[in-house]
């Protein structure tokens, strides 16, 4: 069964979330301001990339539309679970989110930690539902949590808070990189490709959409790095120049703006590279990675 689901259907992806976040309604007065949380963080906007990654793979292996929302959904979960804790006065001390208030300024900073919590587990629970088939559910379950490990989005912060410390070289920067938030990118596509596909050894495509992966999460972190020092506040929906006024190492410290974003450019074609096997398989692929690393915003 072929993706029915267009990879590019936002308001499809914004219904898979509503559907699966906490029933503001259902949890009792006790916890309804923790779901009202977790709602404000996930729902508040944004481009839904990492989900549409999702079924855009999906669609590159011919998986079945239904057993991607679930990764998708997932997927976005963690993301926004990054951005809250993000946030928080102990790392970015982020007042500015998606043009709206960050969690922690909207209500508190404890709960903006509980919600941050809760949609991480929410994330697990999701990808691990019964009705999904168990090879498949271990191979996500696996590639998510190395995602977001001291090997993945959680080393990657650590990297980044001892740039705030001290210049950090361009390999140590990549590695940062790589790890903040090519990490999770990477897991997103691998989600997708994945389903239906939890063999050993992998199939050649999934090598090649593996390469892509990675290639496009550091064109994505660097093409940031660039609007970061280049874009307004209004355009990002986010403090401009926050990573600046922090002291952190970016892309633009060590190269400059032009330096940077050629190294973008330098990435988002090798990724598009990594496509080329997989022809008119690989086009939505190939059409948000450009829209990852083109953007102004």
């Amino acid at each position: 069964m072929g993706l029915t689901a267009p990879h590019d259907d936002v308001a499809h992806i914004n219904d898979v979330l509503d559907r699966l976040l906490p029933n503001v309604a259902e949890v009792g007065a006790d916890v309804s301001r923790l779901a009202k949380a977790m709602r404000y963080a996930v729902l508040g906007g944004g481009k839904r990339l990492r989900p549409r990654l999702v079924y855009a793979a999906g669609e590159a292996v011919a998986a079945d539309a239904h057993l991607l929302d679930r990764p998708a959904a997932a997927i976005e979960f963690v993301h926004a679970f990054s951005l809250i804790h993000d946030d928080l006065p102990a790392l970015d001390d982020g007042s500015l989110r998606r043009g709206r208030p960050t969690v922690h300024v909207q209500y508190d900073e404890a709960t903006a930690i509980l919600a941050g919590d809760a949609l991480l587990a929410l994330a697990f629970e999701t990808i691990s539902s019964p009705s999904v088939d168990a090879a498949t559910a271990m191979r996500w379950v696996s590639g998510l949590a190395s995602a977001m490990g001291p090997l993945g989005m959680v080393g990657g912060q650590m990297i980044d808070i001892a740039g705030e410390e001290r210049r950090l070289d361009l390999a140590e920067l990549e590695r940062s990189h790589q790890l903040k938030s090519g990490a999770l990118i990477h897991a997103a596509v691998m989600m997708g490709a994945v389903a239906g596909h939890a063999r050993t050894p992998p199939p050649p495509d999934l090598r090649a959409l593996s390469d892509f992966g990675w290639a496009i999460g550091l064109a994505f972190q660097i093409q940031d790095d660039v609007l970061d020092a280049t874009a307004n506040t209004q355009t990002l929906g986010k403090s401009k120049g926050s990573d600046e006024n922090r002291g952190k190492s970016t892309y633009v410290t060590l190269l400059g703006v032009e330096g940077a974003a050629a190294k973008a450019t330098e990435r988002l074609e090798f990724a598009l590279q990594r496509l080329a096997p997989l022809k008119e398989r690989g086009a939505a692929l190939a059409a948000l990675a450009e829209q990852m690393v083109r953007r102004d915003a």
